[in-house]
């Protein structure tokens, strides 16, 4: 059970590798469903977010102070279970079930042992604000939302893992059904409780924390039936002996997870950290900032949905020995993340002037200057829409290959020593503001991007593939 690694170079692999147009179409197969889940995750909070819009610049400023606080734990996490998928698609792939269900298991247990001190931090969101050198009222006005947030983190987590397990036995609908049925759902009750409708309190930023909590709770319990009970997925008795200890694979997945978190970490960081120089800039540029970076979020949803599905399919080649098949896999959804990603990043450029009024209601004298700068902020940042798109789909193909700690080191030099410096000093050093945040956000992404595909681009020529774990 230790974990080795093979390099096979010269060795023919036993599977022929996929037909790139088969490649293809087997990955949009995937990645669509998927792709469609995390837009139907987005819309919820954009959904909050609009409802949020409609009580001010300050509330929206605030939702994304807290959102900053929720997020920086909510991506450990998030690391963590990310393993599940490359553990359960590699075993899937050497056909070995068993294994497919420990793997499910072990990201289970680290989504509970890490969420209970992780959702007892966000009670804290107040002082980790004041410390952060923001306002007492962004502060309060924050820490409410976080009251009601706090909670979602552990099912938030299950039910990643669970679509994860779903998406490696080549079955991910199940989740894009459930998280459509949760969009009305959480809209609603977030429109409730906000508002205080139905005989409901008046809740504001509280209710919608509560209703994202709520709802999380309703999508985690509605995946573990369809994986108890439904065809293919009752098969593998995903939840028989839960209780069983499984040190060995639990360690294989915080090797392999720790460093995905450590990445997510380091890439989001930069991001909170430019919310934090907004914030040091103004109220206007922080919430201009938020929505802009909202729109970038629901188009990095789908290269997100790609990346995962590039997980799976490169995970499926490592496990039945065939590295043609990995790098093909791989570099057929590097291509469908960039083609999609050049599309909708002009879609945007036209659109910039209209899209900041989906979250701000109808444009008055108060709001303008907000969704003036948001509008520049999206032609700023096209230059790294593309960039963010290919870096997600390469990191996916990677930790297919459970090649994780070369791209923690990576962001660590992009994210930080190059994007933060770069943010810092072209945004006051310089005097560029918002701008100059932007722009060092664009290079650092760019560059990462690069060293990604180089990476795989490597690691597949010498027709690298990890060692996976037998069954007990």
């Amino acid at each position: 059970m230790t974990m080795h690694t093979t390099l096979t170079a010269g060795v023919p692999s036993p599977a022929a590798a996929p037909h790139w147009r088969v490649e293809l179409t087997e990955t949009i197969r995937l990645a669509l469903p998927i792709a469609l889940t995390q837009l139907g995750q987005i819309a919820m909070m954009t959904t909050d977010l609009a409802l949020l819009g409609r009580l001010g610049d300050h509330v929206v400023a605030a939702s994304a102070l807290a959102h900053m606080v929720l997020f920086g734990a909510f991506v450990l996490g998030m690391g963590l279970v990310s393993a599940v998928a490359p553990l359960a698609a590699q075993a899937f792939g050497a056909r070995n079930p068993r294994m497919v269900r420990r793997a499910l298991r072990v990201g289970l247990w680290a989504a509970t042992m890490l969420g209970i001190p992780l959702s007892a931090v966000q009670l804290f969101g107040h002082d980790i604000l004041l410390a952060l050198g923001q306002t007492e009222q962004a502060a309060t006005l924050a820490a409410r939302y976080l009251y009601g947030l706090a909670w979602s983190l552990i099912p938030a987590w299950w039910f990643i893992a669970l679509r994860g397990f779903m998406g490696a036995v080549n079955r991910p609908e199940p989740g894009l059904w459930i998280t459509l049925a949760a969009i009305p759902a959480n809209a609603l009750l977030a429109y409730t409780l906000i508002y205080g409708h139905f005989g409901m309190p008046k809740l504001d930023l509280l209710g919608a924390g509560l209703a994202t909590t709520t709802v999380n709770i309703g999508m985690c319990a509605a995946a573990i039936w369809v994986c108890y009970a439904q065809r293919p997925f009752r098969k593998f008795r995903v939840l028989g002996r839960f209780w069983r200890p499984d040190w060995p694979l639990f360690r294989r997945l915080v090797i392999i997870g720790a460093p995905i978190a450590g990445t997510f970490a380091l890439e989001y960081g930069v991001f909170a950290a430019a919310g934090v120089l907004m914030g040091w800039i103004g109220t206007t540029a922080l919430a201009a900032h938020q929505i802009a970076l909202t729109i970038a979020s629901i188009m990095f949803m789908v290269p997100f949905g790609i990346s995962m599905a590039a997980t799976v399919r490169v995970g499926h080649a490592v496990g039945r020995r065939d590295s043609p098949g990995t790098r093909s896999a791989g570099f057929t959804a590097i291509g469908l993340g960039i083609a999609f990603m050049t599309t909708m990043t002009l879609i945007v450029i036209v659109t910039r002037e209209f899209l900041p009024i989906l979250f701000l209601g109808t444009i008055t004298q108060e709001n303008a200057p907000t969704a003036a700068l948001a509008a520049t902020l999206l032609v700023v940042g096209a230059s790294f829409f593309i960039a963010d798109g290919v870096q997600t789909v390469a990191a996916g193909a990677l930790r297919g290959l459970n090649d994780t700690r070369v791209p923690l080191l990576f962001s660590a030099i992009c994210f930080w020593l190059i994007g933060f410096t770069a943010c810092y000093g072209l945004g006051f050093t310089l005097g560029f503001g918002a701008f100059g945040v932007w722009i060092g956000l664009s290079l650092s992404v760019l560059i990462y991007a690069v060293l990604l595909v180089i990476r795989f681009h490597i690691l597949t020529k010498r027709r690298y593939l990890p060692d996976i774990p037998a069954a007990l």
